[in-house]
């Protein structure tokens, strides 16, 4: 009998109505949030950008001294000081992430996605250290008591602190970078290719680093220079004057074009149709000695660098329990760093999950759903930076300056992390099961960036006995020979015992789980559809070995012949 063509399997229908009406009400606690942690205090900044007046940072202040309009007087003071010259810091701070996301990064992956499954699997491994590894605080104030005191290093120059962030970031964005490149070439489906899903991944980490930059705080604070970058010069210098007019017109501007790069970016993923899928097993392939070769340098390359960055800090994690000077609590300053962000992150990944999960599997809108990340796009790489002073003032009103509350960090959405869901749960074949591991992924690296920051409790966290690790660190440093306890400090930045919890989930993770991920671009295929650009079926073809084709049509029974009397 012959076997016909299999037909093209249609891919499961999408939600009915009655979960649409559920996708919409449980993406409302995500938009809730999102009014509370960002429009809200995106529209205290603007007013507060056109007032004059002076506030006090006591930890009951009284109202402004003069609230009165100033039209566009502080946007003149914020552009005429030196918020250009910080861009340029900016640009200058953001050349090297980038030359490693979008050069070194690529080329890892490739190497490592043809050496083999063996080296793939100990490229990341090493991918996961320097995510595990991050306390930026922590290496600075090594650097900062190492290189910097003894004059290898200019104090106080532009170009120091060019090279101490590139240094310090370089092994981050490599490990970041070269992740999201591999999960690219995971893709095996016949007739695609990688290079613009590869080029969508690179354009979104330029625009992840640019917007990431714009916003560092640790490296200005502890290395200041006449050109700081904008952040820096927005907050630090209106609290310290006591002036917030000035520096929340300079927030406003960087809130604008953190707006514009956060548009774009979801912009792009959405005309390009980019999603997130669990790839299935990959058959084994051989390996390149090229390529294996180049895995080895490259991985010996990564170690290199981390170890002459990261080792004027790790050389400190073994003085756990040392002597902190008189008013710190070695137990309430590991409490206060972190159980506060413990809480935020919790609540904003678990909000930016339930919030994937609605837009991209129950589809409130239907095909449109995915036009519900724009109202989100705006403030998809907006920081605690860009929002310090109406977060302080909010705070200021609530009472909780100098409190365990005041600790906890003022988002309670993750909006990077409700994209990276969204992405996810568009792809039809992900399921809540496949997703668990992403949001243990997702939670624990929001929890390990929140636990380092350093500007939020620098506002809010006045007495020792309320400052976490980084600000202790940072506040033990900066009067290093009247209080000391620095490599103590240090020390309880990232524990020893909670850094190798980190490194041994981030690794299982990237072993287990993400090298099974991969990221495609373009309309979503069904298991049975032809690839682009392949040959139409031929009658009487046979599925390929290992396809399960649908049921075969029913053959309808021919006519028999009319009756035909023998010739003669």
């Amino acid at each position: 009998m012959t076997v016909l063509p299999p037909r093209t399997a249609p891919l499961p229908p999408r939600t009915a109505p009655a979960n649409r009406l559920l996708g919409a009400l449980l993406l409302l606690p995500a938009t809730l949030a999102l009014l509370w942690s960002y429009v809200l205090p995106s529209l205290s900044t603007v007013v507060e950008s056109f007032q004059r007046g002076s506030l006090l940072g006591q930890r009951r202040p009284a109202p402004p001294i003069a609230d009165e309009g100033a039209g566009f007087e502080n946007y003149e003071r914020a552009l005429n000081g030196n918020f250009f010259g910080g861009l340029g810091t900016v640009v200058l701070m953001a050349l090297v992430p980038l030359l490693a996301a979008l050069v070194v990064a690529p080329l890892l992956a490739l190497a490592a996605d043809r050496a083999g499954r063996v080296a793939r699997v100990v490229t990341r491994v090493l991918l996961a250290l320097p995510i595990a590894l991050y306390a930026p605080t922590a290496v600075v104030i090594g650097w900062y008591t190492g290189r910097l005191r003894d004059g290898s290093w200019e104090f106080g120059a532009r170009s120091t602190s060019v090279w101490v962030f590139a240094w310090l970031s370089a092994g981050l964005v490599v490990a970041i970078a070269a992740t999201a490149f591999l999960a690219v070439l995971r893709d095996r489906s016949p007739g695609r290719r990688p290079g613009p899903a590869l080029l969508v991944v690179g354009a979104v980490l330029g625009l992840g680093i640019l917007a990431t930059v714009l916003q560092t705080i640790t490296v200005p604070l502890l290395l200041p220079t006449r050109s700081p970058p904008p952040v820096s010069a927005a907050v630090l210098r209106s609290l310290a004057v006591a002036d917030f007019g000035p520096g929340a017109a300079a927030s406003v501007v960087l809130l604008v074009m953190l707006g514009v790069l956060g548009l774009g970016t979801v912009a792009l993923l959405l005309a390009t149709r980019t999603r997130i899928e669990v790839a299935p097993a990959e058959p084994v392939r051989p390996a390149h000695p090229a390529a294996v070769v180049a895995v080895a340098v490259g991985g010996v390359a990564l170690l290199a660098i981390l170890g002459y960055a990261l080792f004027p800090w790790l050389r400190h994690t073994t003085s756990l329990g040392g002597d902190l000077p008189r008013g710190f609590s070695t137990g309430r300053i590991i409490l206060n760093t972190w159980l506060p962000p413990l809480v935020s992150a919790v609540v904003g990944v678990g909000l930016a999950a339930l919030g994937g999960y609605a837009i991209g599997a129950l589809r409130p809108l239907g095909r449109w759903s995915e036009l519900l990340l724009l109202p989100f796009a705006p403030w998809l790489f907006v920081g605690t930076g860009p929002l310090a002073i109406a977060g302080y003032q909010r705070t200021r009103d609530f009472s909780q300056i100098d409190t365990f509350l005041g600790l906890i960090p003022p988002t309670w959405l993750s909006i990077p992390a409700l994209v990276l869901f969204t992405l996810f749960f568009r792809a039809r074949r992900s399921t809540v099961v496949s997703a668990l591991p992403l949001a243990a992924f997702t939670l624990l690296l929001v929890w390990l960036l929140s636990a380092q920051e350093v500007l939020w409790p620098y506002l809010v966290a006045q007495s020792p006995t309320n400052r976490p690790a980084p600000l202790t660190a940072v506040t033990l440093s900066q009067g290093l020979a009247a209080f000391g306890g620095t490599e103590a400090a240090l020390a309880l930045v990232l524990p020893l015992p909670l850094l190798l919890l980190f490194a041994a989930a981030f690794v299982a993770l990237q072993v287990g789980y993400l090298d099974r991920l991969t990221v495609r671009i373009g309309r979503e295929r069904s298991a049975f559809a032809p690839p682009p650009g392949a040959a139409p079926p031929v009658p009487g073809m046979v599925p390929p070995p290992g396809t399960a084709p649908p049921p075969p049509r029913p053959v309808p029974p021919r006519p028999a012949p009319p009756f035909a009397p023998p010739n003669g």
